[in-house]
């Protein structure tokens, strides 16, 4: 276990006497704000058991992580045209395939899994599961029929919930609140584009040269290697603060939903994340489509420009909203959602003209800087929960947020992006997908409106 001057004893922990006096709360005898409930038995956050360069091998690692999820979902989307194809399925199916077939498994499994992570040992919940989904992907390359490669993409939706909220957990947990951002901005949406990158790049040219199946069988490799050096890698803080088993210490399951339920930023920016995210998921899973059919391009250019070009915008765009997040909220807390609200509404024009676009050239141009702006927004709204859930429910709050934008936006944003073009085919013809992808921009406006709306109740609900 990785150390910073401690001791480190089955079941017990003793810090340094330079720890103890720099994470004792001055003058208060409590814990500072955000001290996880584990160190309840002592006045030692956490995050002072490690030095900055461990904090930087832990989140680079966590960050390894969420990229290989994101990559194993999204490197479906530029496969979506090679697999109708061949098994000679609609859109329709398309998109259930994509998209709410795998978020009804993600639901079952995702409050089980961020349950375990409230309570036990977050870097052996993460190596199961990425050891997991990452078979679950190799076996969707050697599907027989649709309906197996569906049955291996299930298995993929359920094991993939158990990578984000004991990450946002173990980030809280490494990092002080007030040098939060950065690493959430870094871990969702910057790990989003990475995955993203090699999910749409690297997957779109293995299709293009040795075939779909190939694809995803070589996708599901590096995710075993990650999950042994997780293993290794990683600490459990628990651990070290000598609670291994803790059950006694967590509310009932019901009492949770209901502190949560009662806060009103919180289900606001609940559902600005589900609305906005019906959009994102359509855009994700049918705009390498869009491009094959609407502006005639090959998978190979598909793959090697815009990939790039919208990995580099999200990636971007995460940095700069983690950055404006921590530092505009220290001025006022509720930047943390109008800056999400804000975000929002700039990019809804920009991804009409993109869509609107008739060149390649045009259309990476627009939806990129569409990304861009769009990115700003999810950092800000995870710290806005980080702050306002509570150390005792930070996992089951990530994940029932993670649940309502897999559940309503993953579940319903391809399925009906993909029902709309099969409805208008007959009448548009190839021009369908443009026409219904141009609908679903719809969706981001009552996102940003929710977003408004917690900004208003912020200040009275910090928690931390």
């Amino acid at each position: 276990m990785w150390g910073d001057g401690e001791i480190e004893q089955e079941g017990t922990w003793q810090p340094s006497s330079a720890s103890r006096s720099a994470a004792v709360d001055r003058g208060s005898g409590t814990p500072p704000i955000g001290v996880s409930q584990f160190s309840a038995r002592t006045t030692i956050p956490t995050w002072s058991f490690y030095a900055d360069r461990q904090r930087v091998l832990f989140l680079a690692m966590l960050f390894l992580v969420t990229a290989s999820s994101y990559f194993d979902y999204f490197v479906l989307s530029v496969l979506l045209d090679p697999i109708k194809q061949e098994f000679q399925v609609s859109d329709t199916m398309l998109g259930l395939l994509s998209g709410l077939g795998f978020a009804l498994v993600y639901a079952i499994a995702g409050l089980p899994l961020a349950r375990w992570a409230d309570r036990g040992n977050r870097r052996t919940i993460i190596s199961i599961a990425l050891a997991g989904w990452s078979v679950m992907t190799a076996l969707c390359g050697l599907a027989q029929s649709f309906w197996q490669l569906t049955a291996a993409r299930f298995g993929v939706g359920a094991l993939e919930a158990g990578a984000l909220p004991p990450a946002h957990s173990l980030v809280a947990d490494y990092f002080p609140p007030d040098r939060r951002a950065t690493p959430i901005a870094i871990l969702s949406m910057g790990a989003s584009s990475a995955g993203y990158l090699l999910g749409v790049g690297l997957g779109g040219y293995l299709a293009a040269k040795h075939g779909w199946r190939s694809a995803l069988l070589l996708a599901g490799v590096p995710g075993l290697l990650l999950a042994a050096a997780t293993r290794l890698v990683l600490p459990e803080p628990r651990l070290r603060v000598g609670f291994p088993t803790l059950d006694s210490q967590l509310d009932p399951l019901s009492t949770t939903f209901a502190q949560l339920g009662r806060k009103r930023s919180y289900v606001y920016i609940l559902l600005g994340s589900a609305f906005s995210t019906v959009t994102s998921s359509a855009l994700s899973m049918f705009l390498p489509s869009f491009m094959i059919r609407t502006l005639h391009v090959t998978l190979g250019q598909v793959s090697a420009t815009w990939g790039f070009a919208v990995s580099g915008a999200d990636l971007v765009g995460a940095l700069v909203g983690g950055w404006l997040a921590g530092r505009l909220s220290k001025h006022d807390v509720r930047w943390h959602a109008w800056l999400a609200g804000i975000a929002t509404v700039a990019a809804i024009p920009i991804f009409w003209l993109a869509l609107a676009s008739r060149t390649l050239s045009s259309f990476l141009f627009l939806d990129s800087a569409a990304e861009f702006l769009f990115s700003i927004g999810p950092p800000a709204t995870f710290c806005a929960i980080h702050a306002v859930c509570g150390d005792r429910r930070r996992a089951i709050a990530i994940a029932i947020l993670q649940l309502s934008f897999i559940l309503i936006g993953t579940g319903l944003g391809p399925l009906v992006a993909g029902a709309i073009s099969d409805a208008f085919r007959s009448l548009l013809g190839e021009q369908s997908l443009r026409s219904s992808l141009m609908m679903m921009l719809a969706f981001l406006i009552p996102a940003a409106v929710a977003f408004f709306w917690a900004a208003r109740a912020l200040p009275q609900e910090l928690e931390e």
